[in-house]
């Protein structure tokens, strides 16, 4: 039997009198790339922190493959990490920090690694201080994905990514799945997370709240649309998939949109619509929307 590529059991920990993860039961089963969502202030970080070795829990355990993360020698050879902050040594060069970290880690496919230090557009005749916040995260992606490493733990890994990046991003991770490498991906960035992860866990305020397919996230989905009019008020309250109607004037009304727009278009045809605006909320508003519902 194969065991869980992470598996968290009653982990817990505290910093003082904050409780930073209460309680955490998780299961990623290995060969699978497993999205790990909440607002700030979750307890992300912390479960990651944890999972690394560094950091202890106040209570519960977790293990990579089976091995406690305690023995934390052992558990590194089966995984590469990314932080969302990535520092490198200001004096190495690119191509120099690429081979110092195949040196010390889980063992690299030199092959892949230049493949993908092309698909990234990535620099490495340049020093690590004049890289930007992009090309570092560049480099410990490469770096990541080239050791082949049984689990990847990735943490808010694209911050500093341009879009095509992030598609190069999405690939690569794609690559790691089809390879049988199983994937542990923090992200704020629900588009990402629906792009390559096959589950989700949804945490918040250090409990773990949900645990879906990555086909659910459909429900948390809310585009916010502002609308001015000169006709007749429209009467949204009874048009499926709208929600949170307020009138911010006379002849304006804001809603929440959460399913296709036929509908809701067809009402506002009566309406002399004038001015129409759409806005994406960030996964932090989407999320607290969604638990302020739940706990109604």
């Amino acid at each position: 039997m194969v065991s869980p590529a992470i598996r968290t059991e009653s982990l817990t920990k505290r910093y003082g009198r904050v409780l930073a993860l209460d309680d955490l039961d998780l299961h990623v089963p290995a060969g699978q790339v497993f999205g790990f969502l909440g607002p700030n202030g979750a307890g992300k970080s912390t479960t990651i922190r944890l999972l690394l070795g560094l950091a202890r829990p106040t209570a519960g355990r977790a293990s990579i493959f089976g091995t406690d993360v305690g023995d934390g020698a052992e558990t590194h050879r089966h995984l590469a990490y990314v932080p969302a902050d990535v520092a490198l040594w200001p004096q190495l060069t690119g191509a120099e920090m690429l081979e110092l970290l195949a040196r010390t880690g889980p063992g690299t496919d030199r092959s892949y690694r230049d493949e993908l230090t092309e698909r990234f557009d990535l620099d490495l005749s340049k020093p690590g201080r004049a890289y930007s916040t992009g090309n570092r995260q560049k480099v410990a992606l490469v770096a990541a994905f080239a050791t082949r490493a049984p689990l990847l733990v990735l943490d808010e890994p694209t911050s500093g990514l341009d879009p095509l990046m992030e598609l190069e991003f999405r690939r690569a991770v794609r690559e790691a799945r089809g390879n049988g490498q199983s994937v542990f991906l923090s992200s704020h960035q629900l588009a990402e997370v629906e792009a390559v992860c096959d589950e989700v866990a949804i945490l918040r305020a250090g409990r773990l709240v949900d645990v879906a397919a990555v086909t659910d996230l459909r429900r948390l989905h809310r585009t916010e649309v502002t609308v001015c009019f000169t006709g007749t008020p429209p009467d949204l309250t009874r048009v499926p998939c709208v929600q949170a109607v307020k009138a911010t004037g006379a002849t304006s009304v804001r809603f929440t949109l959460t399913g296709p727009p036929g509908p809701t278009l067809r009402e506002l045809a009566a309406a002399d619509v004038v001015s129409l605006s759409v806005r994406e909320p960030s996964l932090e508003e989407i999320f607290l929307g969604y638990y302020d519902g739940a706990q109604q």
